[in-house]
């Protein structure tokens, strides 16, 4: 194991109807750092890590009635959950010609894959611009005479324009590598922000080479909606560019625009003020966000008032004063939730939860890790010791006289670990971590006595092994342990091991894939694989808890209730979806149906998919019941199959639609039969050619009837057809063969 570099880590499935196909695992906490005062999140992601960067309330003392803000935190994962803070990574306090630096904008740019982050002077004095080719850093101007960007008092390329509060910038690069940074904030007599004509936001262009930007480029970014106070943030999503923005009422907005430098529409809220359960998280205060999509998913990072205010039994760390119950308004957290789109682009409101994310993959323990690596923690604080032009060296401090871990989640030990190893400094004897599963005081895997090194700059490595870790561990804690506070400092750890373990796919529900014809019950899901990764999921619900009230597959995350004909699906939120393994005998047109229920006025919807691909028609349900109790039996279509297994998804598209079952094929008779053949009500044939192509629709009694009316010719087509063409049976999704040789 090298750990010569401590700070550098080595180094969809399926589609779906409307929105990106979501994973279902393991459960992530917010905030994702529970030990200090973060706020002002920006986001950003490459194909490996997701970003997150904050300023820091630590500074701020526990009755402060203003902000003190002096440097940039940086965090990344790679799996949504086990966060790695590495403190500390710009410092204005040690930056000459810089003031404050408050809510920053960062992303990665697609011509050097280098990060780069927008910064603001202080409140208002300016913008600057920096680059690194690691989130740990060093940050280095870029910027030609090492200039701002910005500069209210001059030493910039450009002013501020006439922005009332010259600050919150963003920075964004559009798919073909050009680059545009964004600022603004406040109003002022030439810049005014108003309900419906908002003129407080800046764009430009920057040169490729990002030395600078073309200051001809410059833009105002107007948009209406609510009146506007800052954070003037750009992202895309599926050719739109998408202004949010904060408003004066402490919520986010935006609009949407087909050119990243506008004009923008106003579209609506996308954030309202962090709440949770009707119950608010940011003391009413104001708000930020960063915006950034990681391997299919689209993700918000927001900071709140959470720590603060003890929400949901969190520990309320005292102010950097060692003053319990800080001002909540100066004392802020940052969190994460995912977040999803409209099927027309626009934004679905931001749904705050305590959980966060969930993990998109395992975490593999055989790495060496910063010691700040952890998806919840307790019982510790951290220190940064930052200069310019260097990495900081970040440092997990304990308080072990108390209750003091943190936990890694989803660990993916494989065949089994064989040893622990860390690398700390402690200054008594007796200090250790001990390793448990489960819980802080569940299962015993291994102890750590630290060696006393004398001091806390001083650090020495210490081996011990462990036993019982293998296969995937949910939840792994290290637990710090001593008979003082604040006498050990832990810098990087790692296990020992090979090995990883394979994760296991989904399987049918009852051991066998449903074959066609079939009638499939919506709760008969598949059941989930083990591990982590798009491939053994089934299922995604939008919350943890079981809600529903039939007592079946209580196990596992689906709300499942009584009605239909036994049991239903209930409690859909956009999004959620459900998967089911098929077998289909033979090649074939399917027809599709389902019985389905919703109390909303508006109603609700859902589709189907066969490997990602959506068949047949969205199903439309109106309001069958004010109570969701009535169901009513709908047509979706048809599927073109071919022989073989596949996994169909059932998918939410609306929130509250209760879905009791769907059917492929005709499950009375077959697929290849037409029991209606002696019934003289009259169907709809189509006809199509080999290629898919429907060619002619028309009416007839039964498929004998409708195949002597195509060979006839008195079908409007029929004349011109030569060769093997298909006809199907819209009802029951009848096909059959028919050969014409006019």
């Amino acid at each position: 194991m090298d750990y010569r570099n401590v700070w550098e880590l080595k180094s969809l499935k399926k589609a779906t109807c409307l929105v990106a196909g979501l994973a279902a695992f393991g459960l992530a906490d917010n905030p994702i750092s529970s030990y200090h005062y973060l706020a002002d999140p920006g986001a950003a992601a490459d194909d490996t890590y997701f970003y997150v960067i904050t300023d820091s309330d630590d500074p701020a003392a526990y009755n402060a009635n203003g902000y003190n803000i002096k440097a940039l935190y940086g965090f990344r994962t790679k799996d949504m959950k086990n966060w790695t803070d590495f403190g500390i990574i710009y410092d204005a306090r040690k930056v000459d010609g810089i003031g404050d630096i408050w809510a920053s904008g960062i992303a990665v740019n697609p011509n050097d894959h280098r990060l780069y982050i927008v910064f603001p002077d202080g409140g208002g004095g300016g913008i600057g611009l920096i680059g690194a080719d690691s989130i740990a850093g060093p940050w280095t101007n870029p910027v030609s005479g090492n200039k701002k960007l910005i500069n209210n008092w001059g030493g910039g390329i450009s002013d501020c324009d006439g922005i009332g509060w010259c600050f919150d910038p963003a920075i964004f690069f559009d798919d073909d590598g050009t680059g545009y940074f964004t600022f603004g904030g406040g109003s002022s007599d030439s810049r005014p922000a108003n309900n419906n004509n908002n003129d407080i936001f800046n764009i430009y262009k920057l040169n490729k080479d990002m030395k600078g930007f073309d200051v001809s480029t410059k833009t105002h970014l107007k948009i209406g909606g609510p009146k506007a106070m800052e954070a003037s943030y750009i992202h895309k999503y599926k050719g739109n560019y998408y202004l949010s923005y904060s408003t004066a009422d402490l919520r986010i907005a935006y609009g949407m625009s087909k050119n990243p430098m506008g004009p923008y529409e106003y579209k609506g809220i996308f954030m309202g003020n962090p709440n949770i359960g009707g119950q608010n998280i940011n003391a009413n205060n104001n708000n930020h966000h960063g915006i950034a999509e990681f391997k299919g998913h689209w993700y918000v990072a927001y900071h709140d008032r959470r720590i603060a205010n003890g929400y949901d039994g969190l520990e309320k760390i005292p102010a950097d004063d060692g003053k319990a119950n800080p001002a909540p308004a100066y004392h802020r957290s940052v969190s994460v939730d995912e977040f999803y789109y409209n099927g027309d682009g626009t934004m679905k409101e931001l749904t705050f939860t305590k959980e966060g994310p969930k993990q998109i993959e395992n975490f593999d323990p055989y790495d060496w890790y910063p010691a700040l690596t952890s998806s919840k923690q307790k019982g510790i604080r951290s220190r940064s010791n930052w200069s310019l032009g260097k990495v900081a060296e970040h440092l997990l401090l304990p308080l072990s006289t108390k209750e003091s871990w943190i936990r890694v989640s989803g660990v993916d030990f494989g065949t089994a670990a064989t040893g622990f190893t860390v690398q700390a400094a402690s200054t008594t004897d007796g200090n250790k971590i001990e390793i448990h599963t489960g819980s802080a005081s569940g299962t015993l895997a291994g102890t750590c006595t630290l060696k006393n090194t004398g001091n806390k700059s001083t650090f020495a490595e210490t081996k011990c092994e462990v036993e019982g870790l293998k296969g995937i561990v949910e939840s792994l804690f290290l637990v710090f342990k001593g008979s003082q506070d604040s006498t050990m400092a832990i810098k990087a750890w790692g296990f020992e091991g090979s090995g990883s373990t394979p994760p296991t796919p989904q399987t049918p529900y009852g051991g066998t894939a449903v074959t066609l014809p079939a009638k499939i019950e919506a709760e008969n899901y598949d059941v989930p694989g083990t591990g982590r990764g798009g491939d053994v999921d089934s299922y995604y619900d939008a919350d943890s808890e079981n809600q529903g009230d039939a007592e079946f597959r209580t196990d596992l995350g689906v709300d499942i209730v009584l009605g239909g004909t036994g049991k239903a699906i209930g409690y859909t939120a956009a999004g959620e979806w459900l998967e089911y393994s098929i077998v289909v005998p033979e090649d074939g047109e399917y027809a599709l149906k389902a019985s389905a229920s919703t109390g909303m006025e508006n109603g609700a919807s859902f589709c189907l998919l066969v490997d990602g691909k959506v068949v047949g028609d969205t199903v439309k349900v109106p309001q069958t019941g004010e109570d969701w109790s009535v169901y009513e039996e709908f047509d979706a279509g048809t599927a073109t199959l071919t022989k073989g297994e596949h996994i169909v998804r059932l998918e939410i598209l609306s929130d509250n639609v209760n879905v009791d079952w769907f059917s492929i094929g005709d499950v009375t008779t077959g697929i290849h039969q037409d029991a209606k053949l002696n019934v003289s009500s009259v169907s709809t044939y189509d006809v199509f050619d080999l290629s898919g192509k429907k060619i002619a629709s028309f009416k007839a009694r039964n498929m004998i009837e409708a195949s002597q009316m195509w060979r006839d010719g008195s079908v409007k087509g029929s004349e011109k057809a030569r060769g093997v063409n298909l006809i199907r049976n819209r009802t029951s999704g009848m096909v059959t063969k028919i050969r014409t040789t006019k």
